[in-house]
């Protein structure tokens, strides 16, 4: 079905078009106009009350290995170097075989029990283990696809192979901006592989609520392209802006019927043009004092790097975009975390992660942003507690593996879900990439069976077909 306030929508960006025809003057006096754009597409009456309002999602690009983090596994341990028989989901895949013999691996890493929920953290997160009462553990989690294209490709946008929107384009669809002058989903250095911009895309949505990168994986520097302007003055930017909004009004006109990619980019001159007011101080991370700075690691090198996309997180929250995604990885065909051969490389990742996420949730708690913000961390896929060709390192685990939540109404310091005694396969409390999806968009008043796009001749949504909410889990 459409969007709910589609007609109002659509009357306001008719107004903006039938007004800019009196200049920049008159740009500038609709301003009503753009008001009730921004405030029809975020005025839908929810499902149920929401308890949060925006996301922050902490994207560990290629997996991390879940017996070597946050499900300690003392089985595992006792067994080190011993076979077992596991249906493994790449030998499954490759050739349908069923219980194939491989050697158990223990976590090089020691667990300790924190908190007074007493959750026993491996000593790869020790600052985040320090924030376990705060956090919601989902020990059950599986997913669809074993490789990383696929299963990176079903975790934002519900579907392996077809283009679809991504989560936060639906979220961004379902409940608008808060703030009118910045966009309402932006993903900090996403990467070019495993899905590139379909992870952030807006697919058959309309063009306009595709995420906005900032940076790219790879790349120190957290910029906006062409955010500002050196080559030409104030006046002569607002003379630019009038001409576009002349020809845009003609075109509009001219075409009748509305356009998403036209239309999307009519709107992109428009908020570019107000975000010119308000991007380049939240983008500025040196307004921010030093034992801020500090606490987020930027003064270590170790952490530096994803310590600024974490402090810009929080100060995108703060300013109201709906979907922050700040992700963790490069640009390889094996990303980051994805450690087949050399898993004490996982020690060098979580040390530059570790911190910044802790210092993240610590500021939203500080702030009072943690009760309506949900900070959701977690990989496409996680790990084996099995060697790879009895190596040193871990395969690709889409049956079995974690995702924490924090704040916007999930309950602190549980766990739910388990998965068996060595760590491979959710047999308890099992949460599919789906469920989650469905019971995060709960959590912001949405219901995912009625968040629906027509496209192809049928109602699309992101949990297509199937999907639950996690009631346990909630506040």
């Amino acid at each position: 079905m459409s969007h709910p306030n589609a007609f109002k929508i659509r009357m306001a960006r008719r107004s903006i078009l039938q007004q800019s025809a009196c200049g920049f003057a008159g740009l500038a006096a609709s301003a009503s106009a753009s008001e009730l754009l921004y405030t029809a597409a975020a005025s839908q009456s929810p499902a149920a009350p929401p308890k949060a309002k925006r996301i922050i999602f902490l994207f560990m690009q290629g997996g991390v290995s879940q017996v070597d983090s946050f499900d300690y596994k003392p089985e595992l341990q006792r067994r080190h170097g011993k076979t077992a028989a596991f249906n493994d989901a790449r030998e499954l895949a490759r050739s349908g075989t069923r219980g194939t013999e491989q050697r158990l691996m223990q976590s090089p890493w020691k667990f300790q029990q924190y908190g007074e929920c007493g959750r026993a953290v491996s000593e790869l997160f020790p600052e985040t283990a320090r924030h376990v009462d705060d956090l919601c553990f989902l020990h059950g989690m599986h997913t669809d696809g074993v490789a990383h294209g696929p299963a990176t490709l079903f975790l934002h946008c519900g579907s392996t192979n077809f283009i679809r929107p991504s989560v936060g384009s639906w979220i961004y669809y379902g409940l608008g901006a808060e703030n009118q002058d910045l966009p309402g989903f932006v993903t900090i250095s996403p990467s070019i592989g495993n899905g590139g911009p379909r992870n952030y895309g807006s697919a058959f949505l309309p063009a306009r609520y595709q995420g906005t990168p900032i940076g790219s994986a790879g790349k120190s520097t957290l910029e906006l392209a062409n955010l500002t302007r050196q080559d030409s003055n104030l006046q002569r930017q607002q003379e630019q802006l009038q001409l576009i909004e002349r020809l845009n009004e003609q075109q509009a006109l001219r075409r009748g019927a509305e356009n998403s990619e036209f239309e999307a980019i009519a709107e992109s001159y428009r908020l570019a043009w107000r975000m010119q007011r308000v991007g380049p101080d939240i983008l500025d991370l040196n307004t921010e004092s030093k034992e801020t700075l500090a606490e987020y690691g930027i003064d270590q090198p170790e952490t530096r790097g994803y310590g600024e996309k974490c402090l810009l997180a929080r100060r995108l929250c703060e300013a109201g975009v709906r979907f922050i995604q700040v992700n963790y990885g490069d640009n390889s065909a094996n990303p980051a975390w994805d450690q087949h051969s050399n898993l004490p490389k996982h020690a060098e990742h979580a040390k530059a992660v570790d911190r910044p996420i802790a210092a993240l949730l610590a500021d939203l708690k500080r702030r009072g942003l943690l009760e309506d913000t949900i900070v959701w961390w977690g990989g496409e896929f996680g790990r084996t507690p099995y060697s790879q060709s009895n190596g040193t390192g871990r395969d690709h685990n889409p049956g079995g593996f974690t995702v924490w939540l924090a704040g916007g109404g999930f309950r602190p310091g549980i766990a739910y879900g388990s998965t068996d005694e060595f760590g491979f396969a959710s047999v308890q409390g099992k949460v599919h990439m789906h469920d989650l999806h469905a019971t995060l968009l709960h959590q912001l008043g949405l219901d995912h069976t009625q968040l629906t796009y027509r496209h192809a001749g049928r109602d699309f949504r992101l949990t297509d077909v199937y999907g639950r909410v996690i009631s346990d889990v909630l506040a």
